[in-house]
């Protein structure tokens, strides 16, 4: 494969040395009990002889999770590999857990196991490769490691980026870049491109068009197990019939105007319950601290507090619920959205059947909100008291709720299928038995 010069990859690694200590700082921060560190260093076991495996790299929880039918998909499709999942923070890390648990790991059905993704020096990222020997890498979304993409071609492991996406502002921070990323996608194999304006921008920084492929978002292929709805449906039948909305992966700064909001809707609507979900578990006490000082009454989901008639709020602060905890509610707002976050899932709540609510920062989801606009499924708000009068409209117009939850599942059922031509493309670069 033609490359830049290896001198950019050089030069990032030697920025990397510096700013060693913060990155040991991060490590340090986002590491799981009982964990070893040495992890962050590629010292992981290595893979058994003759053992196949395929590696998939997600950031964190929220990648994971969009991730989740590539990952039962992978198992399912390739039992006899074992897949190692790796993530960057301990969030993502105990989601993939949940997710090793719930597949009984078992080599019959697939094994999927964790660990922390090396930090990108070279050593580390040498070592990781040549420990775990995959016969197939996966980097999911926009997770472009120089480094580890260089030894991934150094030990003739082929790489694909799946659900590939560059939003503007990602884009031009890239592009600054420059011959660092094109020494990086040189060592790509395969883009599966969310649009084609995601594969334009990878072209644009040095991936090579004819390794690159538009296969649409793997978010619309989102799979919604029968223990999160059965979950939804025992959750609803205790909170009856008073209007519940879920505002769910918020953000600080972000949780002030929803608390504001649902008091506003209270006082036309005495009986609503705001189910908050924050999106880090390190701001649980915070949030829920910042619910008393509004004086909303809180009852929280950890400590199994059940929300009364004069409940304000109920807080979610538990991990690997927020599917179930959409299901549950009237409506949903995807939190990310009042904050320049740029937005979270949009589709988890639509695959629900669940009207969906968003503010106006939507940069990491434009492509999905622009389907649902175009199918009228999406409820945008400015700020805080519109979405107030945005849910107080809501929930006196049944017909509309139906008509908005009718128009979400449309989109996630029509645009359904990246998934499938996802698994033929990583299927080409699995080296034959």
């Amino acid at each position: 494969m033609g490359r830049s010069p290896a001198w950019a990859r050089r030069a990032y690694s030697a920025a990397l040395y510096l700013l060693a200590p913060l990155a040991w700082k991060r490590v340090w921060r986002e590491q799981l009990p009982g964990r070893p560190r040495r992890e962050r260093l590629g010292l992981i076991l290595p893979s058994g002889e003759g053992e196949r495996v395929i590696w998939l790299h997600c950031a964190s929880v929220g990648e994971v999770q969009a991730a989740r039918p590539l990952i039962a998909a992978l198992a399912e499709r390739w039992p006899e590999h074992r897949l190692v999942i790796t993530t960057m923070t301990a969030t993502g890390a105990q989601r993939v857990l949940a997710l090793s648990e719930a597949s009984g790991g078992g080599r019959a059905s697939g094994e999927v196991s964790h660990y922390f993704v090396p930090l990108d020096f070279p050593g580390a990222a040498r070592r990781f490769v040549d420990r775990l020997c995959p016969a197939l890498a996966i980097f999911f979304e926009t997770e472009l490691w120089p480094n580890l993409l260089a030894a991934c071609d150094r030990a003739a492991v082929p790489v694909a980026v799946v659900n590939g996406r560059l939003s503007p502002r990602a884009f031009q921070g890239y592009r600054r870049l420059g011959p660092l990323m094109h020494d990086a996608l040189g060592h790509v194999s395969w883009l599966a491109a969310k649009s084609a304006a995601d594969a334009e921008r990878f072209r644009v920084l040095g991936m090579p068009a004819e390794r690159s492929e538009v296969v649409g978002s793997l978010k619309f292929d989102i799979a919604v197990d029968d223990a999160s709805r059965e979950a939804s449906a025992r959750l609803r039948g205790k909170l009856g019939d008073r209007p519940v909305w879920v505002a769910g992966s918020t953000h600080p700064g972000e949780d002030e105007a929803l608390l504001a909001a649902h008091a506003r809707l209270r006082a036309r609507l005495p009986g609503a319950l705001l189910v908050l979900v924050p999106r880090h578990p390190r701001r649980f006490e915070a949030v829920a601290e910042l619910c008393a000082r509004e004086g909303l009454s809180v009852a929280r989901r950890s400590r199994d507090e059940w929300p009364g008639d004069d409940t304000a709020v109920y807080l979610g602060d538990t991990m690997g619920e927020l599917l179930a905890l959409y299901g549950a509610a009237d409506l949903a707002f995807v939190g990310g959205s009042l904050v320049p976050i740029g937005g979270h899932n949009l589709l988890e709540p639509a695959a629900l059947g669940v009207p969906v609510l968003t503010g106006p920062e939507l940069a990491n989801f434009l492509d999905v909100a622009e389907v649902m606009r175009e199918a009228e499924a999406l409820v945008e708000v400015a700020d805080g008291e519109a979405l107030s009068d945005a849910l107080g409209r809501l929930f006196t117009d049944t017909p509309e709720r139906r008509r908005l939850a009718a128009a979400g599942r449309g989109v996630v059922t029509a645009n359904r299928g990246a998934l499938d031509r996802t698994l033929i493309g990583l299927g080409r670069l699995l080296p034959a038995e």
